[in-house]
């Protein structure tokens, strides 16, 4: 298959990329300041440039969002407008105009993350962009068939923890290449509506 990957120059990114790679798959690695291709697919005309960039394409998976980690109380409305775009707005435009690209019975992975039901301190704008990331998840997925789409909620990565550890107190960690496991399972898999959580 022929796979875009957004964020295939980070942690998790660089995992998704080395699992999909191993089985065969051909990706095309897609970052802000780097990549096979650079975008920033928060713009919405980025992502329609990058679709006419990518050629045909069999599926396009998501390993990155930036958030606004910040205690409610000093939260901005442009903070909360950053997560969203960064987070949400972002991927449900890369399957908007992706639907139209990728093949008929192709698949969108996105992502998520624990704080959709595991919150924490600072992280209201993080768990808020990722309950819409999975609510529109099983929203497209009774409009898109043959298309699939699916999403992957992963744990914070063990990897990341020196940036992101002192946000997750007490909560365990998972692997980069475990979370990529999942993302095989989502593109090769069958299963659409989905919400794969790695813990």
């Amino acid at each position: 298959m022929r796979i875009l990957l957004i964020g295939a120059g980070g942690t998790l990114g660089g995992a998704v990329r080395q699992a999909l790679a191993a089985r065969g798959h051909e990706v095309i690695g897609v970052g802000r300041s780097g990549g096979d291709l650079v975008a920033d697919v928060s713009d919405p005309a980025a992502v329609a440039r990058l679709y006419a960039a990518a050629g045909p394409l069999d599926a396009v998976a998501v390993a990155a969002g930036d958030a606004v980690f910040r205690p409610l109380g000093e939260l901005t409305a442009d903070d909360i407008a950053a997560t969203f775009r960064g987070k949400a707005l972002s991927q449900l435009e890369l399957v908007r105009q992706g639907s139209r690209h990728i093949s008929p019975t192709g698949s969108f992975t996105l992502v998520s993350g624990v704080l959709t039901e595991e919150p924490i301190v600072a992280g209201a704008a993080a768990s808020a962009a990722n309950g819409a990331v999975e609510a529109f998840v099983r929203a497209a997925a009774i409009e898109l068939p043959p298309q699939r789409i699916n999403a992957v909620s992963p744990a914070v990565a063990e990897e990341s923890l020196p940036a992101y550890g002192p946000f997750f107190a007490g909560m365990e960690a998972v692997p980069a290449a475990r979370v990529a496991t999942a993302y095989v399972r989502s593109v090769e898999g069958a299963q659409t509506g989905q919400v794969y959580r790695v813990r």
